[in-house]
């Protein structure tokens, strides 16, 4: 590790910006104004750019331009008709590149967001200088849950009940986060309500939902990327949670090495959230991987 000093931009030098991509505003964070571009790729159910990103952003805008969109769907942006697939944000993640004029920039995704980012680096390996996959989407066929997974997100009152009861119990909403972490005690007050916030929005988990039924199928994931590792062209870094609950840490470890150029860290005590979890050390690990390009 590098023992360079790390500058670190306060919260409000955060700035707030809206784009249109293809009729549907999109709102995203930004913050740095010199260095190489990064965009930071939030996941799935109530994330958003603030949520997962809030202490990542500032701390790799001392020497990158950062940008965080909230995806269609999420936090502040639109919510169009739209399928909500792996193939549609990927279209969505390069309608917003032309929108902001950015010719190439290193991805750092989480979850769903993994999935995203490696979809666009497959089929944009000229305009990703590196990628970051953390906890990342698409890198096993397995559903959680099985067959009973596949069925759930299926039956027409899951979506309204689950988010219900989110957004009216802030107990239910913290005994949900801290089954996705490896510590439960890194669950704050505060964080608990920003997840409350995203549940309390109109339409909450109507994207996710249908990410779900696009992207669940009978016998497995309908995107898995296992078999095209190898046409990864870009330096790779796959950051892993060892006590992630919904994506096995095996999954990050085989895909290191099926990918040329890649890297692989794996975080001791962590679930599937290692941003918020361990920020400092996440953001430390991103910003030294990111300091090749």
């Amino acid at each position: 590790m590098s023992t360079q000093p790390t500058a670190l931009v306060a919260e409000s030098e955060v700035e707030d910006g809206r784009v249109v991509v293809d009729g549907a505003e999109i709102h995203y964070l930004t913050a740095g104004h010199d260095g190489p571009a990064v965009i930071l790729l939030h996941g799935g159910g109530l994330d958003s750019a603030a949520v997962s990103w809030r202490e990542t952003l500032p701390a790799l805008a001392g020497e990158c331009q950062v940008f965080a969109p909230d995806l269609p769907g999420y936090g502040e942006s639109a919510h169009p008709e739209a399928p909500y697939s792996i193939d549609y944000f990927t279209d969505v993640l390069s309608g917003f590149m032309d929108a902001l004029n950015i010719a190439h920039a290193s991805l750092v995704g989480i979850s769903m967001g993994g999935g995203i980012a490696i979809s666009y680096a497959l089929a944009h390996p000229e305009k990703v200088d590196r990628l970051v996959a953390v906890d990342s989407y698409g890198l096993t066929s397995e559903v959680p849950g099985g067959k009973l997974g596949y069925a759930v997100v299926r039956l027409p009152l899951f979506r309204r009940l689950t988010y219900g009861a989110l957004r009216n119990s802030r107990r239910l909403t913290r005994a949900s986060v801290r089954r996705m972490v490896g510590n439960p005690d890194v669950v704050t007050p505060g964080m608990v309500v920003e997840i409350e916030r995203e549940a309390k929005r109109e339409d909450a988990g109507r994207a996710f939902n249908r990410f779900q039924r696009a992207e669940i199928g009978w016998n497995g994931l309908n995107t898995e990327f296992t078999d095209r590792l190898g046409e990864l062209s870009v330096p790779t870094l796959f950051v892993h949670g060892v006590e992630d609950p919904v994506v096995p840490v095996e999954a990050s470890i085989r895909a290191a090495a099926l990918a040329p150029d890649a890297e692989l860290e794996v975080m001791e005590g962590v679930g599937h959230w290692p941003p918020r979890e361990r920020p400092e050390e996440f953001a430390e690990l991103v910003r030294e991987f990111l300091r090749g390009v």
